[in-house]
Order: C-alpha cells, then structure tokens, then sequence
C-alpha cells in the first residue's frame, strides 16, 4: 500500500546523519532510509531489548548485546524437534542451558518472532540453505581429493 507523502523536518545534524546512512547501504534511498529507521525504531520501542544490526545478509533483529533473533528461534525450534515431549518451560530452559541466554531474553526473541514470524522464518530459512550449501560443497571437496 502506497501512503502519501508525510512531511518531516529533520534537524541539519539528524538530515546528514541520514544521508550517510543512506550512502553507506547502496540501492537505500533517503526516504527509504528514513522508512526504515522509524520502523526499526518503532519495533525497538514495541519489543525492548531488541536490536537491528548490519550484517553480511542485510539488516536484522537481534538482541541487544546477543545474538539475532533467527538464531534464538532456530535453536528453540530445534530443541522442540528433538525433544518433543518437553512443555514450554522445559523447551526454554534446554535452550537457556545450551546457549547461556536468559529466560527474559528467549522471551523477547519469541515474542519478536510472534509479531513478525515470515521476517525471522525466512531468515531461518537463508541459513538453513547457505549451510547446506556449504556442506554440500565440501563434500564435494572431500570426494575429489580423496581420489
């Protein structure tokens, strides 16, 4: 859904802070930049303790001072695979032992993936299939130089 224009005034140091910003992530337009600045703000805001961080796949939730929300739920989801007959609380205290995070913060990761479940998932999915990848080609790898 296309809305119409909004406008808004930024200060000279906050115009050029977002004009960097822009600069520095090529294809991201000023508007677009600020698009998704006030979004991951507002997220922030609706979801404390998370994060968004740059990275080699592009911006993503994390949380603060952890790691992103895709690997929280990926390790809550393995967990629930191998151990099925766990409940809730056992599931989260597998992956609080497993990972050292804290109870709060497996919260704030599932909580995050609640409200926006296709973003995590599909990122899930990206690892999933560069890891396979990667597998794929050192067996390769492996089965050329073993002769």
């Amino acid at each position: 859904m296309r809305r119409s224009p909004t406008p808004v005034r930024f200060d000279d140091t906050v115009a050029h802070r977002l004009s960097s910003f822009a600069a520095a992530h090529p294809g991201l337009s000023i508007s677009a930049a600020a698009n998704l600045l006030v979004d991951e703000g507002l997220r922030m805001v609706e979801h404390p303790g998370i994060v968004f961080r740059d990275g080699p796949t592009g911006r993503r939730a994390g949380l603060a001072g952890g790691p992103d929300v895709w690997e929280v739920m990926r390790a809550i989801v393995q967990a629930r695979s191998s151990e099925p007959s766990l409940g809730e609380r056992g599931v989260l205290e597998l992956v609080e032992e497993n990972s050292g995070l804290s109870h709060r913060s497996l919260r704030t990761a599932l909580d995050y993936w609640a409200r926006f479940p296709d973003e995590i998932d599909a990122e899930i999915a990206a690892a999933n299939d560069a890891e396979r990848a990667a597998e794929i080609a050192w067996q390769r790898e492996r089965h050329l130089l073993a002769g």
